[in-house]
C-alpha cells in the first residue's frame, strides 16, 4: 500500500498530536499506554534511539488500543525490526527512498523528514505526500510551512523539533498541518520516576488545548 493513501495518516491527522517518545527502561511501556490512552492520546512515536526502544514497542503494540509508530528510523533493516516488533507506521528525520520503498512493501506508512522543497519533491516522487517538518524550531518554523505549502498544494506537514505547550497552536492553525509531534506531552522524567499519573496528566492537557484549536 502506498503511503500517500495509509489509513495510519489519516488517523494521525485525526488526533492532531504525536507524543514523541524516547524510554529507556521498556518495562516502563505499559505505564507509558495506560498514560496515553487515560490522558485521551492513545498515539505514540517511539524513538530507537535506546536499546530498549523495539521491546517497548512490541509492548505498546501487543494493547492493541494504541497506534504505535517507530521514530528516527534510518535505515531499511530499522524499518524491518520496528515492523516486525508492532509499528505501524515510520518515522524519519530526513527523506531516504530506500526506507520509503520499504515501508510501501511492510505495507506500514512513512512519514520522512523534508524542510526544503527539494526535499518535499523527493518525497512526492517516492509516494508520499504527508512528511515531518523536522527540525521545525529552527527550520522556519510556521513561516517555513506556510510558505512551502504554497507550490506544494495537496501536501501535508508533520512539525516535530523543539515545539512545545507554548507553542503548537501556532502550528495547528496552519491548514496544511495534519499533526504536531513533539516530547513536551510526555516528559522523560515522568517516565524515568514510573509516575503514570503525571503524563496522564500532561497528555490531557496537550489533547485539550489542541481541541481548542480546532
Amino acid at each position: 500500500m502506498s503511503a500517500a493513501g495509509h489509513p495510519v495518516l489519516a488517523e494521525l491527522a485525526r488526533h492532531r498530536l504525536v507524543p514523541v517518545i524516547v524510554i529507556e527502561d521498556p518495562s516502563a511501556a505499559t505505564l507509558l499506554g495506560d498514560g496515553l490512552v487515560g490522558g485521551g492520546l492513545p498515539v505514540a512515536e517511539v524513538t530507537l534511539r535506546t536499546p530498549g526502544a523495539l521491546d517497548a514497542i512490541a509492548t505498546l503494540a501487543a494493547r492493541g488500543d494504541l497506534l504505535v509508530g517507530a521514530g528516527t528510523v534510518l535505515t531499511v533493516d530499522q524499518v524491518d525490526r520496528a515492523v516486525d516488533a508492532g509499528a505501524q507506521y515510520i518515522v524519519s528525520p530526513g527523506t531516504s527512498a530506500e526506507v520509503i520503498a520499504r515501508c510501501h512493501e511492510r505495507g506500514v506508512a512513512a512519514l520522512p523528514g523534508a524542510v526544503t522543497a527539494t526535499e518535499v519533491q523527493a518525497a512526492l516522487t517516492a509516494g508520499v505526500t504527508t512528511v515531518k517538518f523536522f527540525p521545525a524550531s529552527t527550520s522556519g518554523g510556521p513561516a517555513a510551512i506556510r510558505a512551502l505549502a504554497a507550490p506544494f498544494a495537496g501536501v501535508s506537514f508533520v512539525p516535530t523539533g523543539g515545539i512545545g505547550a507554548d507553542d503548537v497552536a501556532q502550528y495547528l492553525a496552519i491548514p496544511a498541518v495534519s499533526a504536531v509531534g513533539g516530547s513536551w506531552m510526555v516528559p522523560r522524567e515522568a517516565l524515568r520516576n514510573g509516575d503514570g499519573e503525571e503524563i496522564r496528566r500532561q497528555v490531557a492537557a496537550a489533547v485539550s488545548a489542541a481541541t481548542k484549536e480546532e
